[in-house]
Parts: structure tokens; C-alpha cells; sequence
């Protein structure tokens, strides 16, 4: 397999419909998906050795979000903002080229702004996790 582009690692947000479209975040220069999986410890006296042992699919998994870039007041900044402050638990779609999406309810749980005087505008977001997540491979 070819090497991928970042610029396509997409972070997206659904318009809140019963069917959703799901916008992609204007202006993202670099997005973060971070998987976690918490192990369970199950070492006993009858561990070999005393190595530890890890129970699989025990713990909680979770999944935390990141991305920055240009603001630029599209409509995915509008809905974004809307989610934020009414505390809505939004779908989000998580594209990963090469290996497929993820879909699922998501909290922000970080939202900025800044700039320099001579610069651009740009903002940053932090999503995580708030149920289960869907993913569909890439075909």
C-alpha cells in the first residue's frame, strides 16, 4: 500500500437531521484520531510465571478527536458551534484513508479560537467517544 494523505484524514460533523449529511470541518490543516482500549488486569496466582495477564474486550474503549486549522465560518463551524453550546451528543463521521470510517456520537469537549494580528484566524476542537462507534472498512 501506498502512503496516505493527511489531507485526507477527514473529521466530519452530521447537520443534526434524521437522516444526517455529514459536513466536513472547514479549514482542518491537522487532525488527531486517537483509539484507546482499556485493559483489565486478570493476573492470579495461576498466572505463568507470574507474567501478567490482560482480559480482552473487558475494559471501556474510547475514542478522542483532535483537529486545528484556518477558521473560516462555514457552515460545519456554524453546527459545531450549535452542538457545543446546547451540549448535543452529534454524530460524527471519522474518515482514515486507506483503512475506512467511524461513525458515532461524539461530545466536543474542547472548542477554540485564537490568531496573531498578522495571521489568520484559526480554532481547534476536541471530540471524544459518547457511545458505540461504527466502523466500516474501506473496500
Amino acid at each position: 500500500m501506498s502512503g496516505q494523505k493527511g489531507r485526507d484524514v477527514l473529521i466530519k460533523i452530521s447537520d443534526g437531521t434524521e437522516d444526517p449529511a455529514y459536513l466536513t470541518l472547514a479549514g482542518i490543516r491537522a487532525s488527531v484520531i486517537e483509539l484507546n482500549a482499556k485493559p483489565v488486569d486478570a493476573t492470579s496466582a495461576d498466572s505463568p510465571d507470574g507474567w501478567r495477564e490482560l482480559l480482552g474486550g473487558a475494559g471501556p474503549r474510547s475514542a478522542r478527536i483532535e483537529g486545528r486549522g484556518v477558521f473560516k465560518d462555514a457552515a460545519s463551524d456554524i453546527r459545531m458551534r450549535e452542538v457545543f453550546f446546547s451540549d448535543e451528543l452529534a454524530d460524527w463521521q471519522l474518515v482514515i484513508p486507506g483503512l475506512g470510517h467511524l461513525t458515532g456520537a461524539f461530545l466536543i469537549t474542547r472548542l477554540n479560537w485564537g490568531g496573531e494580528y498578522a495571521g489568520e484566524a484559526t480554532f481547534s476542537v476536541e471530540i471524544q467517544s459518547a457511545g458505540l462507534l461504527r466502523f466500516v472498512a474501506e473496500t
